[in-house]
Parts: structure tokens; sequence; C-alpha cells
């Protein structure tokens, strides 16, 4: 039974104590020495016993269908209010005309929807904080495992390669081949001993801690190129200016840097590369150049994760890249990146 067919019930029931007294009052007012002048006795030119169980019907009835609309209003605005709770939205039920009952139970509502909103930023937040605490864990224990699988490599394989290499340059100077077959594989040997040593030097470039650990960018440049040419038979030059950076920028060029120049290792068979970090007309420009065999830059764009890498570490900065690259004459890598002005030193 629903709540206007319940207070249909209760009007029919007023109804009846509606008659009964207007019966009574009659009575009592006018008495009657029988039933049956109830039937002679007119009220509006009605008889009395119709008039009066007529008006008490309608009156009941009428009671019972205003209340019950009435609350059925009433229990609807407060399912109405239970649901956009239990949905998550702001209530947005008018309260006017109510009761102070069904206004206490509003505003009962309403607390505990904020309530309900403040633990579910809670949660976020302790979301949130979990899952960063365990990204910084998760880079702390991949930071420590590239370092260790550097120092192996550096200390194995690399070290292990270096001599394969020397030892075939022996052999190739000091033993003259039967033919020149033999001596064109001993010397295929050695070249790809030697490339495979760049491709070591390249990968060892990659597994290097992307942070600065507390050195400044041009520290960091200067440390990189200076390892790396007395390592390889590459022409290495480079001019770096000192100038403040953000952390932030640093790091993004620092391993912009890296990648071209494990680039320029692996595909590049250069003999020079050149390394320009300078600060222009309010740009900050990195530039890598190179006078190997160059490649399709289509075919580059669409295949490479590593110049994919670049580009969006460029943009995450606010720069933007440019690569121009010409077969057998050499790439041109460069990226400008704007100085922002912080607050307080702007000149006024």
């Amino acid at each position: 039974m629903n709540i206007l067919q319940r207070q249909i019930g209760w009007g029919l029931l007023v109804a009846f104590i509606v008659f009964v007294m207007i019966t009574i009052s009659f009575t009592l007012s006018f008495p009657i020495s029988s039933f049956s002048e109830l039937w002679e006795r007119e009220l509006m030119d009605i008889p009395f016993i119709l008039f009066v169980p007529s008006i008490s019907l309608a009156i009941g009835l009428l009671f019972g269908v205003v209340s019950g609309f009435y609350w059925k209003k009433q229990f609807q605005s407060i399912n109405q209010m239970l649901h956009e709770i239990e949905e998550g939205r702001t209530i947005d039920v008018k309260e006017e005309g109510m009761f102070d009952d069904m206004e206490e139970i509003f505003g009962r509502g309403k607390k505990i929807q904020r309530q309900i909103a403040e633990q579910a930023k809670l949660s976020q937040k302790l979301a949130n904080e979990k899952a960063e605490d365990q990204e910084n864990r998760i880079q702390e224990i991949i930071s420590q495992e590239r370092n260790r699988l550097a120092r192996e490599l550096h200390d194995s394989v690399s070290q292990q390669l270096f001599a394969a290499s020397m030892l075939m340059s022996a052999i190739n100077e000091t033993n003259q081949p039967s033919n020149e077959r033999e001596a064109k594989q001993l010397q295929m040997v050695e070249a790809m001993i030697h490339q495979s040593q760049l491709e070591m030097r390249a990968l060892l470039l990659h597994l290097r801690p992307v942070a600065l650990k507390g050195k400044s960018l041009q520290e960091g440049i200067e440390e990189l190129l200076i390892e790396l040419s007395q390592k390889v038979t590459m022409n290495i030059n480079w001019k770096v200016e000192d100038f403040p950076l953000d952390k932030g920028v640093e790091d993004h060029l620092f391993r912009i840097l890296q990648e071209s120049v494990s680039n320029t290792l692996r595909h590049s068979k250069a003999n020079e590369l050149e390394v320009l970090l300078i600060q222009r007309d309010d740009f900050i420009i990195l530039r890598v150049v190179d006078d190997g065999v160059g490649f399709d830059q289509e075919e580059s764009k669409a295949g490479s994760y590593g110049m994919q890498n670049m580009y969006e570490r460029a943009v995450e900065i606010g720069g933007t890249l440019k690569i121009v690259s010409v077969k057998n004459k050499g790439t041109r890598l460069e990226v400008k990146v704007p100085i922002m002005e912080k607050k307080g030193e702007v000149n006024d």
C-alpha cells in the first residue's frame, strides 16, 4: 500500500468521524422522536440522511487525497535526497513549505553528504600518496638496478670487447693473411667488434641515471663528453656556457643529450661530434651535430621510440626540437627552450 492509498483510508475514517459528530450534534440540537424524521428533515433541500453522509464522505476523501499527495511529495523529496547522496551529487531539493521535522531531515542529509565528501577526499588523498610513494620506490629500485647493470656490463662485457678489439688489431697488423678473402674476413670481424663496442657504450649511456645527482647541466655534459672522448675514437668538441637553469629543464635537456649521443654512437658512423649549449635571445639552445651517414627522418619518426621520447621531453619543458639529417652528410639536432621569468624577477 502506497502513501496515497493509506491517506485515502485515513480520509474514510475522518469521513466516518465527521458523520458521527454531525449526526450527534444535530440530534442534540434538534431532538427527534424516530429515525424516520431524518428522511423528512432537509438541509439545502436534501434529506438529512443523504446530505450528512455525502458531505462527510466528500470531506474525508478530500482530506485523504490532499494529504496523500502532500506526503507523497515529501517522501519523494526525501527519496530524491537519498538518491543524490548515493550518487555522490550535491543535494538540490527545495525545502520551502516543509515542516520543521522535514527540514531537520534534510539538514541531516546534507551533513551526511558533507561527511561522505570529506571521506572521499581523504580516501583519494591517501590513494594518491600511496601511489606516489610506490612510484618513488619503484623508480629508486629501477635506478639502483640500472646502476648495477651498467657496472657489471662495463666490468665484464665492455672490457672483453675491448680486449677482443685489441687482439684483432694486433692480428691484422702482425699476421699477413694468405689470401685476400681471409684478410677481408678478419677486417669484418674487427669492424663488428668495434661496432659492438659502440653499441655497448650507447647502452651504458641509456643505463645512466636520468638525474644529474647534484651536478649542474653544464657539469653533467662536460663529464659525459670527457668520459666518452676517452673511450671512442670519434673527435668530440663542445661549447657549454654557464648559466642557471631549473632542475626540471636540466634533467630533460641532459636526457635528450644522452639519447642523441647514444643514437650517434649506434647508427651514425660519424668521425666528429659537436655539442653546443648556449643562451641566446631569451632561449636556451642545445645543439648536437655529427658528420655521419644521416637517416630518413620520415622513417625514423614512424619507428623510433627514442626519437619520439626526445620530442616529448622537449614539449614537456615548453621547448621545440628540430632535426635535420642529410644522407652521407650528417645530422643536426637542436632544442630551443624559452627562458621563463619568475615572479619577483620582472623589472619594474
